[in-house]
């Protein structure tokens, strides 16, 4: 099969580390995007992208493109589109549609006259048309419309892919499972140094760094859209998987995920079991404010308290404590700090190796990265 062109969609800030993550899987003409990395390659790379890419939300498949300025071009180019030949009466579908420009405004009303013009060609040619499924549909297709350029793509992922399906339980305000691991990959850990976790939450730096350690495809015990798909080849799927699994190390080093929650306790133990790294963590019920360093060196990721229901002035102590914490009992390590709340950060008392912003569930966020002597 010839290479066909992909689209891998991301959070913002991580397009360099995910564009690496696609070349390391084999992706051609690898080209980054604003929250995307566009790429080429064959069904079993699609299938391995599903299933191994750690920052990728989802990957689409564009196949049509055309020009549309109004409501009814747009339905008449879709219209056109012989979709009996791709999909049946017995499939569902769904579609999401993102817009920009002068043309069209209200994405809503596009996915509307998309799935209208879908209907009525099924409705033309067979007489009945198939069901749609807005929550988990069998085909569901996506349509991007920059000015008067319209794309049509199949999401072969179906729910995003920071949906790895290990958390079922989260606490309030959980990172995402993608960001997670695009920051640890961004801080360059070798897979040696030991990882603390030390406002563990629900576990989720612990987890993805556990999956990161031993070489873990983290798509492995979720289903895809592609699934579902009239040419989908079961064969050269599980060939793919028994590929990834067998590329799986034992993890070379400790990782420690603590939390002052005794229920979140048994969320991060939950949700470890469920990603197969339960054996890999050392949880333990733990204050921040009494933690430490158990190694000679390792690497630090906090997603402390935003501090929406702080004060001002009681958020910038308690991000003054946070930071004095890391000075004292943390040396010789590095620091990864991810929050929303700005006035805060910069209270923390140490100096910044970087800062870039970064999103965490439409929350705009600053990561920062501390060196600790």
């Amino acid at each position: 099969m010839e290479p066909y062109l992909m689209t891998a969609k991301t959070l913002s800030g991580l397009e360099s580390i995910l564009a690496k993550e696609i070349e390391e899987l084999g992706g051609l003409k690898v080209e980054k995007g604003k929250r995307i990395v566009y790429f080429e390659g064959n069904d079993g790379l699609m299938m391995k992208a599903n299933l191994g890419l750690r920052t990728a939300l989802s990957i689409l498949i564009p196949f049509a493109e055309f020009q549309a300025k109004n409501e009814n071009e747009l339905y008449q180019e879709t219209l056109d589109i012989p979709w009996e030949d791709i999909f049946s009466l017995r499939n569902t579908f769904s579609i999401q549609s993102v817009v920009g420009g002068e043309y069209f405004n209200h994405s809503k009303y596009v996915a509307l006259k998309v799935k209208d013009a879908i209907a009525d060609r099924f409705r033309k040619v067979t007489g009945r048309r198939p069901n749609v499924d807005p929550k988990d549909a069998d085909y569901q297709i996506n349509v991007h419309i920059n000015r008067d350029r319209c794309t049509l793509s199949f999401d072969s992922s179906g729910k995003t892919l920071d949906k790895r399906g290990y958390r079922l339980k989260s606490n309030e305000a959980p990172i995402n499972e993608c960001l997670a691991a695009g920051i640890i990959l961004k801080s360059g850990w070798d897979k040696k140094r030991c990882i603390y976790d030390p406002m563990s939450g629900s576990g989720t730096f612990g987890i993805e760094a556990a999956l990161i350690g031993r070489n873990m495809a983290p798509g492995m015990k979720r289903r895809f859209s592609f699934q579902n798909w009239a040419d989908f080849n079961q064969e050269l799927f599980y060939q793919i998987k028994d590929e990834l699994k067998a590329q799986e190390t034992e993890l070379q080093t400790e990782i420690y995920c603590s939390d002052i929650e005794k229920q979140n306790l048994s969320i991060i133990t939950e949700n470890a079991v469920r990603a197969g790294v339960i054996d890999d963590l050392t949880i333990e019920h733990l204050d921040y404010f009494k933690s430490s360093k158990r190694c000679d060196s390792g690497v630090a990721f906090l997603n402390p308290p935003y501090g929406e229901r702080m004060n001002l002035d009681h958020s910038k102590e308690t991000y003054k404590a946070i930071g004095d914490q890391l000075k004292q009992h943390y040396t010789n390590c590095d620091a990864w700090v991810i929050s929303s709340n700005m006035p805060a950060m910069k209270a923390f008392g140490l100096k910044a190796e970087s800062k870039e912003m970064v999103f965490n569930g439409g929350l705009e966020c600053r990561l920062q990265h501390y060196k600790l002597f």
